[in-house]
């Protein structure tokens, strides 16, 4: 149904029930002229009521949803601006990765689900990738909601199918939505079940989804429209050993283009196209989808899995070590051209990388301590002396972007700050928001800072004793152990460390096993930790997993525990924001309140994606801006594969 249909029915159904009420009221009241008079204007103020009615109730109908402002592609657009619609279909994707799984169940709250294990299941909305907060109908050929974003309405494809050939349906959306509650992450659950109170098949292909009046609309339509969508009958054929929350190797179905081939633990994984994948002629996917395998090898260190790559065991390496990027690549395949070092600009917010404190232990409750602990980190050795230059300094959650809060608050930030009241350190209204501190790069630890420091520290009453340890006046020593997985990260928090130890703080890296890392940050069983958070151009929902109070004792997403009644309102208005502008005014006066709050320690950033692959490899020339395409824009140049292979490059 249209609006303008919908409109049109709604103040035709108004007439008719005026017209049925003011013949009742003739039948049963007395004809004298003062009461036809007063219903005389009683119709009348029924009727101007009408259009308000009807526009209330106005009905957008749409092939696709953006956050704000239109969409790009028109409703039938052949395919997107940045794909090769004749990108050939065929060969290999292999990739790494390191460490270890034990389960092919991306949802599960136990052990450690293998990589790729969410890319059978797909989304009624697909997101487009040159164009901030769009996305488009995928199992879902169009969507209906008012304007007030209520509820949505999804009308699903007939044809859409899971891969042992059976219909995706309402009723598995529906089922899908609820076991994410009932058997999904805590934090993910109570956020969402206050949030979307009910769904329900309207049809075969027709799905509702109601969202609680109590909270900002915003994201909501693109939330739902993004859950993965499971099959209810292989769930229900055997639930005891289906369950979602507990680890199995075998994922179950989904509808999406690759399903599972083989996993062998702790070795590879490996997934092949799905032959007769429904969706593969749509136009959302054309160009898109073109391996017929991506495998996974797995390796027990990062050493390791560098050698594998020289030696072509896997032939595509997404580098996030500045070290391996500046030092390792020196090898025959590089200098002859058959190894390809790409650097892609990568157009999204940075990652905010750095190392947090968790703030449910109270030795982090005081500020002192938390910018104490900041200033003991000298980026600038860290990048020239192990990163070997080719890092940025963090300062901001939104870093370079039109999120990020710069110099004195003006304007609409200001307002929003000032709203805050006594909620807000009543200096951040009159400061520059707070940057990450530069040090000297001469020498790991820069004195003039740990100095200050160590002033802070005694300020907070940590004193030095006679063992040259800091304790408060209670004898509790200041401890603070770092908690890694990674050898990698090791050499670059070593120094870090010695830097705490020097000033007095008890300080130890403890690198342990993945599963045991898994399990002490599910549980918030640590003091700090490395940690990166995904920021967007479109913030929304999310912020409330990565700082809000709901859920901060135990989000694995909000590994701070950060809870603050001023973050909160902030997160609250944007995502109430109705405009681009009352949402960077609010994203930038939350990234203002945040750096104040000095919970982490940032550390740096790229604005470009390192990756070098075996030359068989090929991706379009319009790469969009937002993802590199690795997994699905990417393709394999069958030609430049048969020419490694025949000069022994590769097997």
């Amino acid at each position: 149904m249209t609006s303008q249909m919908a409109g049109n029915q709604a103040a035709q159904q108004e007439t008719q029930r005026a017209t049925r009420a003011r013949a009742q009221v003739v039948q049963a009241g007395p004809a004298s002229p003062v009461f036809m008079l007063f219903l005389g204007l009683a119709f009348a103020l029924l009727l101007l009521a009408m259009p308000l009615r009807a526009a209330a109730e106005e009905v957008i109908t749409s092939h696709g949803f953006a956050e704000f402002g239109e969409l790009k592609y028109p409703k039938g657009f052949a395919h997107f601006d940045y794909v090769n619609p004749e990108a050939p279909k065929g060969g290999e994707l292999s990739i790494s990765a390191v460490g270890t799984f034990d389960s092919m169940n991306p949802f599960t709250r136990q052990g450690r689900a293998g990589a790729l294990a969410s890319e059978h299941f797909e989304g009624l909305l697909v997101e487009s990738y040159d164009e901030p907060g769009s996305y488009y109908g995928l199992i879902a050929e169009s969507l209906e909601y008012p304007e007030s974003q209520d509820w949505v309405i999804f009308n699903l494809r007939p044809e859409a199918r899971f891969s042992d050939g059976s219909p995706v349906t309402a009723d598995d959306v529906v089922f899908s939505h609820n076991i994410l509650l009932d058997q999904g992450l805590q934090s993910y659950a109570e956020a969402v079940r206050k949030r979307i109170p009910k769904a329900e098949a309207l049809g075969p292909h027709q799905v509702k989804f109601y969202f609680s009046p109590d909270y900002p609309r915003r994201a909501m339509i693109t939330q739902v429209g993004g859950t993965p969508v499971f099959s209810k009958a292989w769930f229900e054929a055997d639930p005891e050993n289906r369950r979602l929350d507990e680890p199995r190797l075998d994922p179950g179905i989904g509808s999406g283009p690759y399903i599972l081939d083989k996993a062998e633990i702790n070795q590879r994984i490996t997934y092949r196209r799905n032959p007769d994948y429904w969706g593969k002629d749509l136009n959302v996917n054309i160009g898109r989808h073109n391996y017929d395998a991506i495998r996974v090898e797995y390796f027990g260190d990062a050493i390791a899995a560098m050698e594998g790559f020289k030696a072509g065991i896997y032939t595509v390496r997404p580098e996030n070590n500045s070290k391996s990027w500046a030092t390792s690549y020196d090898f025959d395949a590089v200098a002859n051209g058959d190894v390809i070092r790409d650097e892609i600009p990568d157009g999204n917010v940075p990652v905010a990388n750095g190392f947090v404190m968790n703030l449910l232990r109270p030795k982090f409750q005081d500020i002192r301590v938390r910018e104490a602990l900041q200033l003991a980190f000298n980026f600038e050795w860290t990048n020239e002396s192990l990163q070997y230059g080719l890092f940025r300094h963090r300062s901001s959650f939104w870093q370079d972007s039109d999120l990020e809060a710069k110099g004195l608050p003006t304007g609409r930030e200001l307002e929003v700050l000032t709203a805050l009241g006594d909620q807000i350190d009543p200096a951040i209204l009159t400061s520059e928001p707070v940057m990450a501190h530069t040090s000297k790069p001469k020498r790991p630890n820069d004195r003039s800072n740990l100095r200050r420091a160590m002033a802070l520290l005694d300020e907070a009453g940590w004193d030095v004793n006679s063992d040259g340890i800091r304790q408060n006046a209670a004898g509790e020593v200041l401890k603070i152990e770092f908690l890694l997985d990674s050898p990698t990260l090791e050499r670059i928090v070593g120094p870090y460390v010695s830097n705490l130890q020097a000033m007095g703080i008890d300080a130890v890296l403890n690198r342990v096993d993945y599963a045991q890392y898994t399990s002490r940050r599910r549980e918030k069983d640590f003091d700090m930790v490395t940690f990166a958070y995904p920021m967007s151009l479109e913030p929304s929902t999310e912020l409330y997993q990565f700082f809000g109070a709901e859920a901060h004792k135990f989000s694995v997403f909000n590994p701070a525990g950060l809870a603050d009644p001023a973050v909160d309102a902030l997160i609250d208005n944007i995502v109430d924001a109705k405009t681009q502008e009352e949402l960077h005014s609010n994203a930038r006066a939350l990234d203002r309140v945040l750096r104040a709050k000095r919970f982490m320690v940032p550390t740096w950033y790229l604005d470009v994606n390192w990756i070098a692959y075996w030359k068989q490899y090929a991706y379009p020339e319009n790469l969009p801006p937002y993802d590199t395409g690795l997994l699905d824009l990417w393709w394999v140049d069958a030609a430049r594969e048969a020419e490694l292979k025949a000069s022994g490059a590769l097997r």
